[in-house]
């Protein structure tokens, strides 16, 4: 499976169980894997290929649209939304909290999902 990955789309978003998360918002980091199939690819054309653009807005529509409570649901939203582009068979979506309010946590929390249409 040939993969298309967009890596660390930052987003500012109001996501999270605690009040204060809900209220200041945090930065978020997502990065994406898309299993495609490029064998037959043989032009320089957009239109031919899944347009990674348009999976960076799907990520901004939902890291900037309604606040969800957890990572996982955010992860999941975005996994099901991205296997409706054209093209994309395959998905994994890392939703990360880079500096979750967690005492002792440095270097972030992750979810990671894989979806397969």
């Amino acid at each position: 499976m040939d993969r298309i990955v967009v890596e660390r789309i930052v987003c500012f978003g109001y996501h999270g169980v605690l009040l204060e998360e809900q209220t200041l918002g945090q930065e978020f980091q997502v990065s994406l894997e898309l299993g495609v199939d490029l064998s037959t690819h043989k032009n320089d054309q957009i239109d031919k290929v899944p347009d990674y653009r348009t999976a960076i807005s799907i990520v901004e529509d939902i890291m900037y649209g309604q606040s969800r409570r957890l990572l996982e649901t955010l992860a999941c939203d975005i996994a099901d939304k991205l296997l409706l582009v054209g093209g994309v068979v395959e998905v994994t979506v890392e939703v990360c909290k880079p500096n979750p309010p967690i005492p002792g946590v440095q270097g972030g929390v992750s979810v990671m999902v894989n979806r397969v249409k």
